[in-house]
C-alpha cells in the first residue's frame, strides 16, 4: 500500500494514476474540499484529513509500506512543508515502512533566507536523511504542468509576462516524467538513499519559454518584461496587512530572481538511473494541447 499526500495536486494526481495503472494499492490523503472523484473512480482508498493534525497523519500512515510526500504548502510552509513532513517521517519510522519519497525543490540547499518553502524543505531533507529510513529525495526544477495555464492564455492573447532577468537559466521537467521517477524510486537501486536533482533534458533561458509557445501556435510572442522591484513593492505593501502572504511572496521572489537548472551531467545521470529519456518542454506542451 502506498500513502500519497498531495494526491489531488499536479504531481500527486499523476503519481496516483501511474500507481493504479501498475495495479498498486493506493491510499490518497486529501482534504474534504478537494476534488477526488477521479481517484475514487480509479479504485483509490480515500483518506480525508488535515495534514496539520498529527492524529490524521497517524491514522493515514497505518498499514502502508511506502509513503510519497507530494503535497505543497500554499502560504503555510512551517505547518505543511515542515511539521507535516516531520510527522510523516516519524510515523514511517514507527510503522517500519519500506521507502519514503520526499518531493523537495531544486536549490533547497542554497540557504535562501527569505524563502520559507526552501528552508522548510531543506530541514525535512536533513531529518529524513538522518532517520534511518530508506528514502529518495527529489529536487525538481520548474514543472511543465505549471505552464499549461500560461500557454492557454498565450494562445488567446500572444502575450507573455516575464518578471526578472530573461536570461536566467531553467530546466523545466515534464510532470509526467517526474511522476514516473517518483514511482520508480521505491524499486530502482540507484535511487535508494539519494538526493537527486530533476530537470528536463534542456537548459533553457527564461525567454525561450514564450518562444516555444510561439512555435507551437505559429505566433510571434509579445514579451512583457517587468523588473523584480515590482515584486519587492508588493511584498513591502503586503507586510502591513498580511505577513503570512508576505513570507510566501519571498519564496516566489526567490524563484524569479535566481537560476534553477540541472547540469547536463545531472540529467545524464538521472536518465541512466531510471533508464528512460526525459521529455522536452515543447513535446510535453504539444502533447497536452494536442497541437
Amino acid at each position: 500500500m502506498f500513502l500519497v499526500t498531495g494526491a489531488t495536486g499536479g504531481i500527486g494526481r499523476r503519481v496516483v494514476r501511474l500507481l493504479r495503472q501498475r495495479e498498486q494499492s493506493v491510499r490518497a490523503f486529501v482534504r474534504l474540499t478537494s476534488r477526488y472523484s477521479e481517484l475514487e473512480h480509479r479504485g483509490v482508498e480515500i483518506f480525508i484529513g488535515d495534514l496539520q493534525q498529527e492524529k490524521d497523519i497517524q491514522k493515514a500512515s497505518r498499514d502502508v509500506q511506502y509513503i510519497i510526500s507530494a503535497h505543497g504548502s500554499d502560504s503555510d510552509a512551517l505547518s505543511l512543508d515542515y511539521r507535516a513532513n516531520i510527522e510523516l517521517i516519524d510515523q514511517a519510522k514507527a510503522n517500519g515502512i519500506q521507502h519514503f519519497v520526499f518531493i523537495s525543490v531544486l536549490g533547497a540547499d542554497r540557504g535562501y533566507e527569505d524563502a520559507p518553502v526552501f528552508k522548510a524543505k531543506r530541514a525535512v531533507e536533513q531529518y529524513l536523511s538522518a532517520s534511518g529510513l530508506n528514502y529518495t529525495i527529489l529536487r525538481p526544477a520548474g514543472l511543465a504542468s505549471n505552464l499549461l495555464p500560461l500557454v492557454e492564455r498565450f494562445r488567446e492573447t500572444g502575450l507573455y509576462l516575464l518578471i526578472g532577468d530573461r536570461k536566467n537559466r531553467t530546466s523545466i521537467v515534464s510532470t509526467d516524467d517526474l511522476a514516473k521517477i517518483i514511482v520508480d524510486s521505491v524499486t530502482v537501486e540507484g535511487a535508494r538513499n539519494q538526493i537527486l536533482s530533476v530537470g528536463g533534458p534542456e537548459i533553457l533561458l527564461r525567454e525561450d519559454i514564450p518562444r516555444i509557445f510561439g512555435r507551437i501556435f505559429t505566433k510571434e510572442p509579445v514579451i512583457i518584461n517587468s523588473p523584480l522591484f515590482v515584486i519587492d513593492g508588493l511584498q513591502g505593501a503586503l507586510g502591513l496587512f498580511n505577513p503570512q502572504t508576505q513570507k510566501a511572496l519571498g519564496t516566489f521572489r526567490t524563484l524569479l530572481a535566481n537560476e534553477f537548472f540541472c547540469t547536463k551531467d545531472e540529467i545524464a545521470s538521472l536518465e541512466a538511473i531510471f533508464n528512460f529519456q526525459l521529455e522536452t518542454l515543447e513535446s510535453f506542451l504539444r502533447r497536452y494541447l494536442a497541437v
